[in-house]
This record gives C-alpha cells, structure tokens and sequence, in this order.
C-alpha cells in the first residue's frame, strides 16, 4: 500500500490542485491514500473553510483522501473549538504551518494544539525548510517536549537545511522524517543507514501540489532498500500512526 502523507488541495498562491486532478494523480501512480490539508490562505486564517473543503473531498472519496485539521493557535479556544469540529467531521491528524500562521514553534503559541492532538491520539505534520524558526532543530526540541505526541518533519528541511533533519531525528525519536523532494542517495539513505533513525521513520510524501508527483513516486520505487524497508516508508509507518487516532475517536 502506499499513503501520501501530505498533499494541499484548493488554490494556492502560485499554485493548484483540484480533488478530481489529485485522485487522478494517485490512479495514474498507484497512490492508495493521500492526507489532504486545505489551501495556504485557508491554514492561514479561513480555518473553517479549509476544513469544511478537506472533510467534503474526503467524505466523497471512497476512503482514498483523510484530511487533516487546521486550526490558526492565534485563535486561543476558537481553535480548540475547530479542531474539535474538524475531528467529528473525520479529520485523522493536525497540520501545523508556522510560517503561514505566523509563530515560533518554540513561543508556547501551538502547545494547546499540541496538546490537543495528543489527547485525540493524532499525530502532527509540520512544515519545515523556512528560517528563521521553522526548521529541524527547533522542531526537535517541540517534539522533545511532547514525547507521546508523533510529529512528522514536513519536506525534512528542504532544501538548505537538509542537514539538520538528521540530527533532529536522533534527538527526538517521536519526529518522523518526509521523503519530499529528498534524494535517496544522499538524504534517505542516510536516514536509513543510522541506526537511530531507520527506514521505520522515513515516510512518502508528495508535497503535492509544489513538487511532481512522477518524481516524488518513482523516487522512492527505485530506492535500492529492502522490500520491508520499502513497505514501511510507502506507508506502514504512517498507517500505524494513523491507527492511533482511529482507537481513540
């Protein structure tokens, strides 16, 4: 089975993808299951229509799309209140951009959501790669301060910052590392050569609609590693994670 971990769907600013282009997408790949997180100006700050549209696409899917909660934590008990709405309209996971929603990862800000998606038995995807607080490291140190909480390192710091996903990972052994835009030869293989990492912690994303998915796919089918190795970046990993939350809805 393969799950794409992170796609955003709806109009973006340089950018688009509409459901039926995505689905498509994942026929033409062989893409199972995809986690849909709404539009930037949506993860921004139009919470509620960003999770209205991802809990619609997914509801019309045939249990292909499971979409993620997005909530703005400027918004203090107004965004506990949406992610609780988007959790009884089927949301399976929070995302978390602190570039476009305009915090540090360390200022507290998030920690109520955090929290929140704890309690919800979520695991949390975070965008990564964009200084100058919104990178590996710093989210090695939020995830060190929820040790039950999973987090998954969005693009794993692509593109300059590549080097610090790595140690991040050894320091903080609930952060899970995303196979965009990462080669296999470099990035991955390093990921899975350390014995404190491993390919149990490496996952497949896409990044849709920013990267090419005839790329991002045939990436990790011709990564030379073993067959279970492969299975569980393709998407054990994230199907064991996503389980956590179905226990506990």
């Amino acid at each position: 089975m393969i799950i794409d971990a992170h796609v955003r769907i709806g109009q973006q600013r340089e950018c688009s993808l509409e459901v039926a282009e995505l689905l498509s997408i994942m026929d033409q790949h062989g893409i199972d299951q995809t986690l849909i997180a709404p539009s930037e100006a949506q993860i921004a700050f139009a919470n509620r229509a960003g999770n209205e549209a991802t809990a619609a696409a997914a509801e019309a899917s045939d249990g292909r799309l499971i979409p993620y909660a997005v909530a703005n934590p400027w918004a203090g008990d107004e965004a506990l209140a949406e992610l609780d709405r988007a959790r009884a309209a089927g949301a399976r996971a929070l995302a978390v951009d602190s570039s476009l929603q305009g915090f540090d990862l360390l200022d507290g800000l998030v920690d109520p959501l955090l929290s929140y998606a704890e309690s919800a038995g979520w695991f949390v995807y975070v965008r990564t790669g964009t200084p100058p607080g919104h990178l590996p490291l710093p989210l090695a140190l939020l995830a060190r301060r929820f040790p039950k909480l999973d987090f998954l390192m969005g693009r794993s710091g692509a593109t300059d910052f590549w080097i610090d996903a790595a140690p991040a990972l050894r320091y903080a052994p609930n952060l899970y590392a995303d196979t965009s835009y990462a080669p296999w030869d470099t990035v991955l293989s390093e990921f899975v050569r350390d014995p404190e990492i491993g390919a149990s912690r490496v996952i497949f994303s896409t990044d849709l609609p920013y990267a090419t998915p005839a790329g991002e796919v045939k990436r990790i089918r011709d990564w030379p590693i073993g067959d279970e190795e492969k299975a569980a970046v393709s998407g054990g990993t994230l199907a064991r994670l996503l389980e956590r939350g179905t226990d506990r809805a």
